[in-house]
């Protein structure tokens, strides 16, 4: 019978610092304790089944949230017995910093890069989804019986700028970058106000901005010939 002590290194070791198991096997036979992967695997098993309310209900309090976050990361994952590894995905979601409740991460595994994944695990929630410009988010943005509003990354939007600048000091990529900074000064100055008094700060001073960002690219003369169209900014929280 392991004990909690023995559990919990073992299963930082694998998720927090990304060490397979028979890596952990060899930590331990260092220090002349005999683990073997079958045992490891199967106490990794038991501690994923015993904490599986605790992730449940973790789901379940993120879900109540109006505004979350969600982002999806490639992971290199073990192919058994290839002595290769295949991708898979880490799909993260999180709850909003503005919510009055402590802040939640959950972290799903997949297989794959489907868009199918974060609608199953989003399933019927209703709210405002703060994503980059994925496509396997689309499909939440086009539902009518139960509708998710589309929130666009500023910080994703803001790196093809910051991309452009570096490969080739674009003028008009700097520009951009100093008007999206604006952006973020407001929101630095904000973060600790109130939600009625984040609203006015930002419909005085955000609002300018990003309408300066917006409507300078509608003009054509703002782009310089040959120059790559920017993309579209998206919308700030």
């Amino acid at each position: 019978m392991a004990a909690p002590g023995l559990l919990a290194w073992i299963v930082a070791a694998k998720y927090l610092d990304h060490l397979p198991l028979y890596r952990i096997t060899q930590i331990a036979a260092r220090e002349g304790v005999t683990l073997s992967l079958s045992t490891l695997a199967e106490w990794v098993g038991r501690v994923g089944v015993a904490l599986q309310p605790l992730a449940d209900r973790l789901i379940w309090h993120l879900l109540q949230g109006r505004v979350l976050h969600a982002d999806e990361t490639p992971v290199a994952q073990l192919d058994p017995g290839s002595g290769k590894t295949q991708r898979a995905y880490l799909w993260a979601y999180r709850s909003n910093d503005f919510e009055l409740e402590p802040r939640i991460i959950v972290f799903d595994y997949q297989t794959s890069r489907s868009g199918k994944h974060v609608q199953n695990f989003l399933n019927s929630w209703q709210g405002h989804l703060l994503v980059d410009d994925y496509g396997g988010y689309k499909a939440l943005f086009s539902k009518t019986a139960s509708p998710c509003t589309e929130l666009g990354c500023w910080a994703h939007a803001r790196r093809k700028f910051f991309d452009l600048h570096q490969a080739n000091a674009s003028t008009v990529a700097f520009e951009a970058l100093q008007r999206i900074g604006k952006l973020y000064a407001v929101e630095a100055e904000s973060k600790h106000l109130s939600t009625e008094a984040r609203q006015q700060l930002r419909a005085e001073k955000a609002c300018r901005s990003c309408n300066r960002c917006t409507t300078g690219y509608c003009k054509p003369a703002f782009i310089p010939p040959m120059a790559a169209a920017p993309p579209k900014p998206s919308t700030t929280l």
